[in-house]
Order: structure tokens, then C-alpha cells, then sequence
């Protein structure tokens, strides 16, 4: 039974991530949720030590984040998107269906080497231009980067920072990672383009794009910032392998490609940092001490042993409704808290590789459902703020319903037919 204490912290909890979804008054994500981090010290529910460690916790992700959206600031304003836009719809050659396709195989890509976020900060931004420049109607093939940023994100354990978190000191080795999740990912790409493709199908035949646009030039700041992202690629590799921390790297590598550009152009860093969203920043550390507030009402205590009696009475249906109940609770809490509660349950419990295994499914795939369910997707729904493009939350909820329950199940069964089969 709660405790008038952790009852209060659930509520501000509750609240805050309610906030965070529904945006009342059209105040920005960010706001509720350093609201509800304000009101769990301000009320004496979390002391203030214990808050300032549950922002410290998010480091890795904050320069993860900042080093990212300085690449992509950057390759807006050297026009490596206008360039890649144009070359998309070259490969087009006139179809919406193709130019559909062609954007989400590039997505998996990115997804897959890049990192979910990367996908919502970097190629938002270019799909975005590529569909004004063929005078295609954006939506339909922004929602492929909504979509594929989570339906790819567990490929790889860079492909999604959530990952990470999930298996917290005890990341498998990389070949082991693909033995477990290469097949499931793949279920999950192919079933979620065919559900996706299947509700774009009029839009897409209704369409009417060009065959070609003119091409711009491609400037050294532009191929510098093309650099860039390819050696974000290869050092998150690089660090995946090793099992190291993701943020510094990515946060190096996109301060020096911006300084070597701005000193290229003899230009000052205000027109670049004054468009990156910063406030994606207050809004993951809002998310962190949420989490450090529920942890002290003994939510993973009581999820470990639910969790311990669920594997005792059939480690097969363990994993089926760990993995759908941690994809619900992603669409009510966000998946960046949701994961790192999760991953706290799952470690306590030293649960067996195929319920950790469906936990990160339902944490990675789970989020396609709503527009607040993971980071990335809100990271979209920022970049599209930006394109003066607007999704309404119960749209994507529709088109959500439809895509994701179908790639879950197809995911989580696909894992599990793998280990009974071997």
C-alpha cells in the first residue's frame, strides 16, 4: 500500500508526465516536467542532493544530445539537407512510393549507426526539404522518421540511448546482441513499413512530385558538416564495441566540426547555437529526477517481485507481458523514465535474457504509439515546430494504434521463436 508520501510523488509524477503529453496552453514539453521535478523538492518529497544526482545521471544523454543537434543545425545552415533533398529526389525519378521508400531506408540507416535521435534531429530536418523541393505533401514521409527512428532502434546498441540504460554494466558483446535482436529488428522494420505504408497508401497515390530539382552546390562547410556526421558514426561504433559512453564523443565530435566550419567561414557560433532546442535539455533532466522520486517510493522493489512470480509461473508469458506492459507504460511516463525503471527491475531481478530482451522490445518499439513516447519523437515534433508543420497528438495516436502492436508482437515473437528454436 503507498504511502501518503509516495502517493504525493506518483501524483506530481503523473501530472508532470501528463503535462509533458498534452502540452496545456501550449507551453512547451520542458516546462512540465521541471514543474514536477520543482514540486518534489519544493514539496520535501526528494531532497535536493538526491534531485541534483538524478540530473547528474543524465550527462551522457545531455551531451549526446547537445553534439547532435549542433551537427544538425549545421548541416541546415551549410545546406547539406538542400543538397541531400535534391539527390533523394533525383532517385525518385517521379514516384511518391519510391521517395517514401528511399526515405525510410535511409532512415533505418541513420536509426541503426546514427541512434534514434539522430534520426529525428538529422534527417527530419532533410526529409522536410527534400519533400518541398519534389512538391510533395511533407507529412506522409515525416512520419516515416517518427516511425522508423524507434522500429530501428535496437539493431545496435547505439541505436537507441535507451539501450544503454536497459542494460546498465552489463551490455552483451556485439555479436551476442545480434544473435538475440538482429531477426526481431528486422520484423519489426518490415512489419512497421508495411502498416505504415498501408495507412500513407492514399496520400501517396494522390501525389504528384517532380522528377528533378535543381541541385545546389555543395560548399566546403556543408561537406565539413557531412564529415561530421559520418565520424559521429564511426566513434559510436567504435565506443559500442568497447562498451563506452556515447555522449563525449558525440558532443567532441560535433564542437569541433562547428568550430572548424565557423572558423572556416569566419563566422560567430550565435546563428548556429541560437536554433538549437535547448530546452529538450531542462526537459530530460526533468525526466531523470522524476525518476529519482519514484525510485524512492519502492516501485522497483515491488515490480522486482512481481516480475520474480511472473518468470516462476511461465518465463515465456513473463516476457510476453513484461514486454507489452513496459510499452504501455512508455506511451504514460515517456520511454527514457520508463527505461531506466525497467532496467532497474530487470538487473534486481537478474531476470532471464528473453524477458530482459522483450523489456528493451516494449522500450524502444512501445513509443510508436503516441507522440511522447520516447525522446526522439519529441525531438521530431520539435523539428517539425520548426518546419511550421504540426501533428495533433490524436493523429498520431491513430495512425500509432494501427503500427505498433503489430511490430511488438511480430518483434517479441520473432525473439522468442529464436530461443525456443535454439
Amino acid at each position: 500500500m503507498l504511502t501518503e508520501s509516495a502517493g504525493a510523488i506518483w501524483g506530481i509524477a503523473l501530472l508532470a508526465t501528463g503535462g509533458v503529453v498534452v502540452r496545456p496552453w501550449r507551453l512547451p514539453e520542458a516546462v512540465w516536467a521541471v514543474l514536477g521535478a520543482l514540486a518534489l523538492v519544493g514539496f520535501g518529497l526528494l531532497p535536493w542532493t538526491d534531485a541534483l544526482h538524478g540530473v547528474q545521471r543524465g550527462l551522457d544523454v545531455y551531451l549526446f544530445l547537445i553534439g547532435m543537434m549542433l551537427l544538425a543545425e549545421l548541416a541546415r545552415q551549410e545546406g547539406l539537407f538542400d543538397w541531400l533533398a535534391a539527390l533523394a529526389v533525383e532517385h525518385a525519378r517521379g514516384s511518391p512510393q519510391r521517395l517514401f521508400m528511399l526515405v525510410y531506408l535511409v532512415g533505418t540507416l541513420v536509426t541503426v549507426f546514427l541512434s534514434n535521435d539522430a534520426t529525428a534531429v538529422v534527417l527530419t530536418p532533410a526529409v522536410y526539404a527534400a519533400t518541398r523541393a519534389a512538391g510533395a505533401t511533407p507529412l506522409p514521409y515525416l512520419f516515416v522518421c517518427a516511425f522508423i527512428a524507434n522500429a530501428a532502434s535496437f539493431v545496435l546498441p547505439i541505436s537507441n540511448p535507451a539501450n544503454l540504460v536497459i542494460f546498465d554494466g552489463r551490455m552483451p558483446p556485439l555479436l551476442a546482441w545480434l544473435a538475440q535482436f538482429a531477426v526481431p529488428s528486422l520484423a519489426a522494420i518490415v512489419v512497421t513499413y508495411a502498416m505504415l505504408r498501408l495507412t500513407q497508401r492514399k496520400a501517396l497515390q494522390d501525389e504528384k512530385i517532380a522528377h528533378e530539382v535543381r541541385r545546389p552546390a555543395l560548399g566546403h562547410g556543408g561537406r565539413m558538416a557531412a564529415y561530421g556526421i559520418g565520424a559521429v558514426a564511426v566513434v559510436l561504433l567504435g565506443c559500442s564495441a568497447l562498451d563506452l559512453p556515447l555522449g563525449l564523443p558525440t558532443f567532441v565530435c560535433g564542437g569541433v566540426t562547428a568550430a572548424v566550419v565557423l572558423v572556416m567561414n569566419r563566422q560567430s557560433p550565435w546563428p548556429v547555437l541560437r536554433h538549437i532546442s535547448w530546452s529538450v535539455i531542462p526537459l530530460v533532466a526533468g525526466l531523470f529526477v522524476l525518476v529519482e522520486g519514484l525510485n524512492r517510493t519502492g516501485a522497483t522493489a515491488a515490480l522486482s517481485e512481481v516480475l520474480k512470480e511472473a518468470v516462476a509461473a511461465s518465463a515465456g508469458g513473463a516476457a510476453w507481458g513484461a514486454g507489452i506492459a513496459v510499452a504501455i507504460a512508455c506511451n504514460l511516463m515517456n520511454n527514457l523514465p520508463a527505461g531506466l525503471i525497467a532496467g532497474s527491475v530487470v538487473a534486481a531481478d537478474q531476470a532471464p535474457a528473453h524477458v530482459t530482451g522483450a523489456v528493451l522490445i516494449g522500450v524502444d518499439l512501445g513509443p510508436n504509439l503516441s507522440v511522447t513516447g520516447s525522446l526522439a519523437t519529441i525531438l521530431w515534433l520539435v523539428a517539425l515546430r520548426r518546419e511550421g508543420e504540426g501533428v495533433d497528438a490524436w493523429r498520431f495516436l491513430r495512425l500509432g494504434l494501427v503500427i505498433m502492436p503489430p511490430a511488438l508482437i511480430a518483434a517479441i515473437g520473432a525473439m522468442l521463436a529464436l530461443g525456443v528454436s535454439s
